[in-house]
């Protein structure tokens, strides 16, 4: 499961709808969502969690991306299976999991310790939890 233990920074709204700006191991992430909870608030300690399925991996990447949260790391395994990999990163203290389909791992040639990109959309963003004080 995708887990990333953050603090809110920041949350700006119009109408329903919220992007909130979020701080992890000095990192920052961004989510965008309709109808946020009252709960959260700027300074509030959250577990974020994103789909493996939402979890792109760039290399070797030049040129702009509309991807709001775009995060250095290192692959740590590769798993091809028949159809999908499974590919587990990190990033500083955090491990995420990417699942791609084998065709595309095979043509980045994908291998532990390569530096990489994660891409992460704003929309695939959640809240999972809020933590207590």
């Amino acid at each position: 499961m995708n887990t990333i233990k953050a603090t809110i920074t920041d949350i700006k709204s119009v109408d329903n709808l919220n992007i909130v700006t979020f701080k992890s191991n000095g990192l920052s992430l961004k989510m965008m969502s309709l109808d946020l909870s009252s709960a959260i608030e700027i300074g509030k300690d959250v577990v974020l969690y994103v789909k493996p399925t939402a979890v792109g991996i760039g290399k070797n990447l030049s040129g702009m991306l509309s991807y709001s949260n775009r995060l250095n790391a290192v692959i740590k395994t590769v798993n091809n299976g028949k159809l999908l990999s499974t590919i587990s990163l990190k990033i500083d203290d955090t491990v995420l999991e990417s699942i791609i389909t084998v065709d595309s791992s095979k043509m980045m040639e994908l291998k532990v310790k390569d530096e990489v990109v994660v891409l992460i959309k704003s929309s695939d963003l959640y809240i999972m939890k809020e933590k207590d004080a």
